[in-house]
């Protein structure tokens, strides 16, 4: 401490967000642009922190609602010189890692699962059931392609080919923002956007993240032992505090725990 003529060493502060579940522009608990934006304004805004730590653990989600996301933290680091260091706790797959990949650095522990640079759309068809049943579908539209993929009726070859076509194009800008984002770490030899997931070593090996690490340790090596760290992230309303809406939380609950389950969780 530097304490000559009653100066004080101010010691260097991180904000630390949380990022951690589904990603999404509705239910219980979602990340999305919405909820997480004033979040993030707050954290790159309050005093002047030495660097934003993104704490992830996502399996991912809406596509739109990560690139929203993404683009506020990226937009906030560059206005305010700040740097942005992601940790991955669990998981950062699919959206989860364009959201680390919004950092300029990305750690994880040995075990974290990173990837999943895909785009998968999943439905079900009850048309045979409702057949069965005797129960009559009546849809009407203007425009003949206002009714694609009607989970109640037989698929259609140029629904399937439209929505291929779709899932291609998000994936493509998925694709683009990674190459930027881990611009000369990635390996020009390899395709790393096959939906694939790796665990932490092999993607420090694959240029994925930068290195094995946990968010204290890192920090105060990098910042010094006496950093201290400002948490931010969402908090639940007094009512969720106590019970309320038990029905539509344990819903929500049950479609998170499916999401993990897809990467082992």
């Amino acid at each position: 401490m530097i304490e000559w003529l009653g100066i004080r060493k101010k010691e260097p502060t991180v904000a630390v967000i949380r990022l951690s579940g589904v990603i999404g522009s509705t239910g219980r608990g979602a990340l999305n642009d919405a909820t997480m934006g004033p979040v993030i304004e707050k954290a790159f805004s309050k005093g002047k922190p030495a660097a934003v730590a993104l704490q992830i653990n996502s399996p991912g989600g809406s596509p739109v609602q990560s690139s929203l996301i993404g683009a506020r933290i990226r937009r906030l680091a560059e206005e305010k010189e700040i740097p942005v260091i992601a940790f991955v706790e669990d998981v950062a797959a699919s959206g989860g890692y364009w959201l680390a990949a919004a950092a300029d650095e990305i750690y994880g522990d040995a075990s974290s699962i990173v990837g999943s640079i895909g785009v998968i759309s999943a439905g079900f068809g009850v048309h045979e059931l409702m057949a069965r049943n005797g129960i009559e579908r009546r849809v009407y539209t203007a425009g003949q392609s206002k009714s694609m993929l009607d989970p109640f009726r037989p698929e259609r070859e140029e629904d399937v080919a439209r929505l291929k076509e779709l899932l291609e194009d998000i994936h493509g800008n998925f694709k683009d923002y990674v190459a930027a984002r881990r611009a000369g770490k990635l390996p020009t030899d390899r395709d790393l956007f096959t939906g694939e997931i790796w665990v932490s070593r092999k993607a420090v090996e694959l240029g994925l993240i930068d290195g094995i690490d946990h968010i204290t340790p890192h920090l105060k090596k990098r910042f010094g032992k006496k950093v201290k760290f400002r948490r931010y992230g969402i908090k639940k309303g007094l009512l969720s505090r106590f019970g309320a809406q038990i029905t539509t939380d344990a819903l929500a609950a049950v479609e998170e725990r499916a999401h993990y389950a897809r990467f082992g969780l």
